[in-house]
């Protein structure tokens, strides 16, 4: 068992949460019970992934999606009134972090997608690696945008969304996970024969095809899988606490 401080502060330390203005708050979002010997990892504090907790007697849950969005409605009702009873009720501990687990340089959820996709990072566009998003680096072997798209299904057991701006083999691909296809144009401007993110917006499709760079949309929560699992990993090897990761299925 270790403190829910000491937990807390392990995290933000190794996660350096200070170097981030994020849309929401990393850190400690609900307070729960004080000591902590059980920790439930999964990638969005929904219902089910609370109900797991509670099953499973968990002490903490550790999520890369929690709660406080900016610009989200304030009301306790509905839909999060139940998300909260159900916290306060068992005495469950939420923790959430966002940007800075996209960003972490072998924890992140960047890094581990890159490492799953077989690609070599060599740079991040907008920031150093480990504080930056969109990442850069180059395949293990030739490919063009269909064997790459055929690899991300592989890797990440889901078709993802094609669409084939790039004509001939991709030398050098960009990418960052979640909702981050408004990078597009950076990741062109740098060269990127490819760029895999999340999400897919209209406009994605024209901007692919007229700027010549090949975008796969492999989707959000698919891509956002490794990181907050491997946090919990990270803790389980550190403090010696018990870890369980639970996959709650997302087509987005």
């Amino acid at each position: 068992m270790i403190s829910r401080q000491t937990l807390q502060e392990a995290i933000d330390t190794e996660l350096r949460i200070d170097a981030f203005k994020d849309y929401t708050i990393n850190g400690l979002q609900v307070e729960g019970r004080e000591s902590i010997g059980r920790v439930m990892t999964g990638v969005t504090a929904c219902q089910a992934l609370l109900d797991e907790a509670v099953a499973w007697e968990a002490d903490a849950v550790l999520v890369h999606h929690g709660y406080f969005w900016k610009n989200e409605p304030v009301s306790v009702t509905g839909m999060k009134r139940r998300r909260f009873a159900t916290l306060l009720h068992h005495d469950l501990n939420l923790l959430a972090y966002h940007l800075p687990l996209d960003a972490h340089i072998s924890l992140g959820n960047n890094a581990l997608l890159g490492r799953r996709l077989g690609f070599s990072a060599e740079r991040c566009l907008d920031g150093e690696l480990g504080q930056g998003l969109l990442w850069m680096g180059q395949p293990d072997t030739s490919l063009d945008s269909q064997a790459l798209a055929a690899r991300v299904e592989r890797a990440l057991g889901r078709v993802p969304t094609l669409i084939e701006g790039h004509a001939g083999v991709v030398h050098s691909v960009a990418w960052c996970t979640g909702g981050a296809q408004d990078m597009l144009p950076m990741a062109a401007e740098a060269g990127a024969d490819a760029f895999i993110s999340g999400e897919i917006s209209e406009r994605t499709t024209h901007m692919a095809r007229e700027m010549g760079i090949t975008y796969l949309a492999a989707g959000h929560h698919a891509t956002e899988r490794d990181g907050i699992e491997a946090l919990g990993e990270w803790l389980k090897a550190r403090f010696g606490i018990e870890h369980r990761f639970v996959d709650i299925d997302n087509p987005a």
